[in-house]
């Protein structure tokens, strides 16, 4: 059985205090989001998608489903990495630079304006691995974090926007994620209305005619925007946050409007067929109830598996890794043990500042989002064993969105 790495808890600025801002949101709880007896108590959410993630699940599945002692090593740098270049505030920057602390890693983020974003994409990590702001190595981290987001949102009525200029609505859907990731870690009432009121958001900003997201609210959508505010509504309807149909079926017509090769395919803004576009769409289709058994996701997965695994472009390992890690069989044996042991190797070592993270990569996003963004991604697809339970499983049918 793999064992989890020993890491150091790494200490914030003593100025950080997570809770005033939480409590502040759980006075106006009660009026934008559900209230049931999940909120009774602040253990983790038992037969949820985000069961795996405590020690022992972890363990088991890290054995079970293609981990070793090496990948989560490797996750365990990662964190240590990540955790040090929080900056006082709790935020983190894709352009590390700007930390105010001494650092000499090379290959910063040009996105000097995207706090939000940047925040949300360091903090997944640290929950997929079990790390909350109530408990784990790094729950003073978390909630650091957590501390910057809450404190970020801009209120509009029942809504919470966490737009910002650089990511715009791609951060707003991190960020949500996180928020609701961590509510449906914790079921603490303190993050509730923050992650309700941040789907209330995706929700208000979807393109009404087409069904999806952009840059902006309302604007005709993308697929790459889109993915990151589908998987948002599918974490706070793991949460038990309240998703409405009727914006889970404008996500049908979004992708079926960019989809090709019968569903098995999927382009940016129209139908296609891009490496990273129809790893999204997949796993879209998947989380809103293809079957396993659907012939357009068996066509898609072996389109995946001909591509193989970028060594450069971490996005779309990042979503097709997820799309082959729920079929299963062998191709997902070949796919991960090619990834994973990539991304062991490839992480930086040693005794200097930059050890445990990543600079693979030249897309765009890696770009812009430099280090920072590269080595969130690797770390989540380390983490893919154990982040989400698997979609085609027994207990993954109480997860299903309402239609």
């Amino acid at each position: 059985m793999s064992e989890v790495a020993d890491v150091e808890e790494i200490e914030i600025a003593d100025d950080v205090q997570a809770p005033v801002a939480l409590v502040e949101f759980e006075k106006i709880a009660d009026k934008v989001a559900p209230t049931n007896d999940l909120l009774s108590s602040t253990e983790s959410v038992v037969g949820s998608g985000v069961s795996g993630r405590g020690a022992e699940a972890r363990a088991v599945m890290v054995r079970d489903f293609g981990g070793t002692k090496q990948s989560e090593a490797a996750v365990a740098m990662a964190l240590k990495w990540i955790a040090n270049h929080q900056n006082n505030d709790g935020s983190w920057s894709f352009d590390h630079s700007l930390n105010g602390q001494r650092c000499n890693c090379s290959k910063p983020g040009s996105l000097k304006t995207s706090m939000n974003g940047a925040t949300a994409m360091a903090l997944l990590p640290f929950l997929g691995a079990g790390n909350t702001h109530k408990k784990g190595a790094y729950k003073k981290q978390v909630e650091a974090g957590l501390y910057y987001l809450t404190r970020a949102i801009k209120v509009k009525g029942a809504t919470g926007d966490l737009t910002d200029p650089g990511g715009r609505l791609y951060s707003h859907g991190l960020a949500a994620i996180t928020l609701c990731e961590a509510f449906a870690m914790t079921k603490d009432r303190q993050l509730m209305a923050p992650a309700q009121m941040s789907l209330n958001f995706i929700v208000y900003a979807q393109d009404p005619v087409g069904g999806g997201w952009r840059y902006t609210p309302k604007q005709a959508g993308d697929t790459s925007v889109v993915g990151w505010q589908l998987m948002a509504l599918k974490s706070g309807h793991m949460g038990y946050l309240q998703v409405p149909p009727a914006t889970i079926q404008g996500c049908y017509k979004f992708l079926d409007s960019v989809a090709a090769n019968s569903g098995a395919t999927y382009g940016y803004t129209t139908p296609g067929a891009g490496q990273a576009t129809t790893a999204v769409g997949l796993l879209c289709r998947m989380y809103m109830g293809w079957k396993k058994e659907e012939p357009a996701l068996q066509r898609g997965v072996d389109q995946l598996a001909k591509w193989g695994p970028s060594k450069g472009n971490m996005y779309y390992n990042y979503y097709a890794t997820q799309v082959m890690r729920h079929t299963g069989g062998k191709r997902w044996d070949v796919w991960n043990k090619e990834l994973r042991d990539y991304l062991v190797v490839s992480q930086e070592k040693g005794n200097g500042h930059s050890s445990g993270s990543w600079t693979i990569g030249s897309d765009h996003g890696a770009r812009s989002g430099g280090r920072l963004y590269t080595t969130t991604l690797a770390t989540m697809i380390l983490e893919v064993y154990y982040r989400h339970m698997p979609i085609y499983a027994s207990q993954a049918a109480e997860d299903e969105f309402p239609l």
